[in-house]
């Protein structure tokens, strides 16, 4: 389990943001803004804008959610969260909606990701350690929780956009990616055991599970 604070955790969504912004706003993704990105059905505009919008989902869920709000069945963590969200039957409405999104243009978009980082640092400080959010089908999981679900999606699309345009790799704090990191062999454990987990990481040459890509 992570030992970071709620502090950290969120100083980190805010900080990974932040990077995100500066490498929409390079002038390789400007180059390559309508051609195809690596992932297959998505421009580089359209995965810029997908980044964006799922950075920001933070504020929407927070905004939905009364603060008296208890949850009614057991709480989300980032592993149970990543495994329901990867069957949701989303991807194509997602596709649609980022290549909508992406018309603003690069900069625009580099612009709204950088006021999307100031909004989530003002409106993390206004929230407590133990805020719930509504996500998933109206499934409950803590705001810190959903800030690591949060590093993924941000962490991942930037690699996408480096594979994608030939940006440079940003420097990033060494936590946000140990934090992925450590969620994903949790995704691979609930999915393929610990034994599975370990042979896939040590003795890939016996191992009987295809762990990886972890989803």
């Amino acid at each position: 389990m992570s030992s970071l604070s709620s502090s950290d955790i969120r100083s980190l969504v805010v900080g990974t943001v932040e990077t995100a912004a500066d490498v929409i706003g390079d002038a390789a993704v400007a180059n390559r803004w309508d051609k195809p990105s690596a992932l297959e059905g998505m421009t580089v505009g359209a995965l810029c804008a997908h980044l964006v919008r799922a950075a920001g989902a933070t504020i929407a869920y927070l905004d939905r959610t009364p603060t008296d709000r208890q949850p009614d069945d057991e709480l989300l963590t980032p592993v149970t969260y990543f495994r329901a969200a990867v069957e949701a039957p989303i991807h194509d409405q997602i596709k649609d909606v980022s290549a909508d999104e992406a018309a603003i243009g690069q900069q625009a978009m580099a612009a709204k990701c950088r006021r999307l980082a100031a909004d989530l640092a003002s409106r993390f400080a206004d929230e407590p350690e133990d805020r719930l959010l509504m996500a998933l089908g109206g499934r409950m999981l803590t705001l810190d929780d959903f800030c690591r679900t949060r590093l993924i999606e941000v962490l991942l699309h930037i690699d996408d956009l480096v594979a994608s345009t030939g940006v440079a790799r940003p420097a990033l704090d060494l936590r946000g990616p140990l934090e992925v990191i450590e969620i994903c062999v949790g995704i691979g454990i609930d999915r393929h055991g610990v034994w599975g987990m370990l042979e896939a990481l040590a003795r890939a040459e016996r191992s009987e599970h295809n762990v990886f890509p972890i989803f």
